[in-house]
């Protein structure tokens, strides 16, 4: 039996400022934006060719607690482009030399090596991860 993770639910202090940055700056598709009374609200969002969408929930507490949201992408060099060129404060491209972030792509360029790390406005902590470009 396969098991697919389908939804991530990103807890967020304001939906709308959320929405707009997934889709404006970080380029997510939006799937839903569905309310159902004043405390009810689903908004569904999907990064461009993935198969698991995340939900953003309003809940203060626990907004920017999310870490380690990934996404893979084929070329690190053009997402990280794209993600400045939409507003996004990205950090640097970088790999692991020994547990020691290094500035620069992996060596390699070895599939899962070279990474760089954005914040939605909540601060919940994304890495976008290289793979495809050994096995292309």
């Amino acid at each position: 039996m396969d098991w697919k993770l389908e939804v991530v639910v990103v807890p967020v202090t304001d939906v709308d400022r959320a929405k707009d940055f997934y889709t404006k700056n970080a380029g997510f598709n939006l799937d839903v934006d569905f309310s159902a009374g004043a405390d009810f609200r689903v908004v569904q969002l999907t990064p461009p060719g993935s198969k698991c969408s995340i939900t953003l929930m309003r809940n203060e507490e626990w907004a920017g607690h999310m870490m380690g949201l990934q996404v893979v992408v084929t070329d690190i060099d053009v997402a990280h482009t794209e993600a400045k060129e939409r507003g996004v404060d990205v950090g640097e491209i970088h790999w692991y030399q020994d547990g020691v972030q290094t500035p620069g792509h992996h060596p390699e360029r070895a599939d899962f090596g070279t990474f760089f790390a954005f914040k939605d406005p909540d601060g919940n902590n994304w890495l976008v991860q290289e793979v495809g470009k050994t096995s292309a």
